[in-house]
């Protein structure tokens, strides 16, 4: 069976807060490790069947990237949503929604 392989480094201030994330893929096309702004990782539980997060930015991430990540994130989750079961309506609703948030995002950041 094939593997592949994730790593996460996180470097912290004297704080504890995130001040640097990598990250490297075993399979990605670019090896080599891979600075970020920010994380999600969703997992899901199926014996608590509730989702188990983890979010991590740094702290020098502006709020607009923020912002802008957040919706991303959503509309990968729609995308997931629809391929995963074939729910057009909850895609296309989360889609919405992500669409009226970019313009709410764009217009608070006069872009």
């Amino acid at each position: 069976m094939k593997q592949a392989q994730i790593r996460l480094h996180i470097e912290l201030d004297e704080e504890n807060l995130p001040d640097k994330i990598f990250w490297e893929a075993s399979d990605t096309p670019k090896n080599g490790v891979k600075e970020a702004k920010s994380m999600n990782l969703s997992l899901w539980d199926g014996e608590l069947r509730e989702t188990i997060r983890i979010d991590l930015w740094a702290k020098d991430m502006l709020e607009d990237e923020m912002k802008l990540f957040v919706i991303d994130s959503m509309a990968g989750m729609a995308d997931t949503i629809q391929s995963a079961t074939g729910d057009d309506l909850m895609a296309q609703e989360i889609h919405q929604l992500c669409e009226k948030l970019f313009l709410h995002v764009n217009k608070q950041y006069g872009k």
